[in-house]
């Protein structure tokens, strides 16, 4: 097998391929860094069954089972449910399915004698099990079940468990848990309908198999821009089998595939032990151009891992030097003001070229910011973000209760995020909570305040390439005076002009009651004097008369312009409209969420606009 470049390339066949691919920039695996290996795409047609008294563990599924129905992997069970049944249908509590397929096992030839056939669902859950052959695997973080919905999570296959044709076996269960990670799902604490939403689980992104190295860089990288000294830090992550000596050696060139000549290179000797490891490196790059939304410079990073007989593994990806800060009353990106025309985006159950065009067409809008509404998005956008030059607000999907139980799968889940999201330039801004979905006693209870406020200094240490926003929109927390956000952030609605000047007067005085829907800040008292940065963080929300908004598309649009006006009047450092595209029952979208045409003219919602 070649190693060329496969994953710049599509796999356009279903079957067992392992064959290179053409070198073309798309990147077809749902993630940020690419591998020089070959892959084989398991997307496609696999057996499913509904398990409907959850007795499939007990019963052996995993072992043998007769499968009534077929499903289209990547897919939301909810949707493999219903075309099994033939009606329209939703489940109720908690719902429990399998799937099941073979491979065929690929030949090696001798170069990958140091090899191993790895296994990675781009995202699957809530909670999911696999067998391979009847054996269930662990992953590589050592779970027999993983938890969680939104991140990629991977198995090695060891190689006396493989046949010539192998029996693939997953169980995906999930449940309307208000304690874990759910975004706007609906859960037994809100039902759908109105802001909340149909799950959307199971197998929503595609699995594949390739071949990685026994001892290799994982596929996740952290950067860290110093921009003042046109330094990087990199943070990797080693995964070890063979103990000994090794070498990372560390290239950044110009992002053109063609580019031979680094531009900067480094060598790291060190002593390897077995298992998984995090080592942070710094690379200084001379006379490397700042990344930003109006000129979106990236750089390629060739990162790699020489062992002492020379055997070399190697992963891509691209980046960017930039630095965000809070800074008083303004946010500076590469040590210049600016305001952050930004809007809301619920990508839904859109798929992955729908969300291209969605992010076109936010660009087309004027804004410089997206905010990614407590919801997963394939790490592809993040790229396409990173090319655009749009800034990315993100958020952790939330639970919908405030427990102990609530808070460490909120922590687990934010771990799982960043860890996989810390390459992009574009990812400027973190939330943790919004509007206190999964911390609805932050006012009452000191140790919802004291987990929020322990995350918030966890991130600016390990993660300081963020902002990070407690809780966005009210409630945010004081601790001696001091909050624990580098944002200020509230979500201000009313469809009257006159009370949208009263309430930013409101705000930009430090008014932190009767501003908002909620008190803006609690626990130790706060006072604003313009040490942090102002956001109005949602507004507008203007639809058309059956959704409380204008008449017409061009009244809405006036609107959007005097509303913006009054926000530029005053020292407010961004804001971000509701919303970008039409979801379920929220209708106040600009975006044709199927076409991304515009509903409005290019350019309404940026600040500097001539509309």
């Amino acid at each position: 097998m070649s190693f060329d470049h496969p994953n710049y390339g599509l796999s356009e066949s279903q079957e067992e391929d392992f064959t290179a691919q053409p070198v073309v920039v798309d990147n077809p695996l749902p993630r940020a860094v690419l591998r020089m290996n070959n892959y084989q795409l398991l997307d496609g047609e696999w057996n499913f069954a509904i398990d409907a008294t959850d007795c499939g563990l007990r019963d052996g599924w995993h072992l043998g089972h007769k499968y009534d129905y077929t499903a289209q992997w990547p897919g939301a069970v909810e949707a493999h449910i219903m075309e099994a049944k033939g009606q329209p249908t939703s489940w109720h509590d908690k719902v429990v399915v399998w799937y099941e397929r073979e491979f065929t096992l690929p030949e090696r030839d001798t170069e990958q004698a140091q090899s191993m056939l790895q296994l990675t669902f781009g995202a699957c859950g809530y909670e999911t099990r696999v067998w391979l052959n009847g054996r269930q695997l662990r992953t590589i973080e050592g779970e027999d079940v993983h938890y969680g919905g939104y991140t990629s999570f991977s198995y090695e296959l060891r190689e006396e468990n493989l046949h010539a044709v192998n029996r693939l076996t997953v169980r995906i269960a999930d449940t309307m848990d208000a304690e874990t990670p759910r975004g706007k799902q609906e859960s037994h604490v809100y039902k759908r309908g109105g802001i909340w939403y149909q799950t959307y689980t199971g197998a929503v992104r595609s699995v594949w198999l390739e071949m990685v190295e026994r001892n290799r860089l994982r596929s996740r990288v952290g950067v860290v821009s110093l921009v003042e000294d046109q330094l990087v830090r990199f943070n990797l992550t080693l995964r070890i089998h063979d103990p000994g000596a090794y070498i990372i050696r560390l290239q950044v060139f110009e992002r053109d595939p063609a580019a031979t000549e680094p531009l900067a290179s480094s060598d790291f000797p060190m002593r390897l032990e077995a298992g998984q490891r995090e080592q942070r490196l710094v690379l200084e790059v001379p006379g490397a151009q700042l990344w930003s939304p109006d000129a979106p410079r990236l750089y390629r990073l060739m990162a790699q891992l020489i062992d002492a007989n020379g055997y070399t593994a190697q992963i891509e990806s691209h980046f960017g030097l930039r630095k965000i800060e809070a800074r008083g009353a303004y946010v500076y990106l590469n040590n210049e003001r600016i305001y952050l025309d930004g809007i809301l985006y619920q990508p839904g159950r859109a798929t992955y070229d729908e969300m291209k065009k969605h992010m076109h067409a936010m660009k087309a809008l004027g804004c410089n910011l997206v905010r990614v509404h407590i919801a997963g998005v394939d790490p592809r956008i993040y790229n396409l973000a990173d090319e655009l030059g749009l800034l990315l607000w993100v958020e952790v999907p939330s639970p919908h209760s405030s427990t102990p139980r609530s808070r460490q799968n909120h922590r687990e889940e934010l771990l799982r995020m960043v860890s996989l999201i810390g390459t992009h330039p574009s990812v400027v801004i973190w939330s943790l909570y919004n509007e206190d979905w999964g911390a609805q006693d932050i006012a009452i209870n000191p140790d919802t305040r004291q987990y929020i406020v322990d995350m918030y200094h966890f991130m600016q240490i390990a993660y300081p390439q963020f902002l990070v926003v407690d809780n966005d929109g009210w409630h945010h927390i004081s601790w001696l005076g001091r909050l624990k956000s580098d944002l200020l952030t509230a979500h201000l609605y009313t469809p009257d002009l006159t009370r949208w000047r009263e309430l930013l007067d409101r705000l930009v005085t430090g008014e932190m009651e009767g501003t908002a829907a909620f008190p803006l800040v609690v626990g130790d008292p706060f006072f604003y004097r313009r040490q942090v940065p102002l956001i109005v963080s949602e507004w507008g929300g203007f639809g058309f008369p059956d959704y409380g908004g204008p008449h017409d598309a061009e009244a809405r649009a006036e609107n959007i312009r005097l509303y913006k006006q009054e926000l530029r009047k005053r020292p407010i450092a961004g804001d971000v409209y509701t919303q970008a595209t039409n979801i379920e029952d929220e209708r106040n979208g600009l975006i044709d969420p199927l076409t991304g045409a515009l509903d409005v003219p290019e350019g309404l919602l940026r600040s500097q606009s001539e509309h």
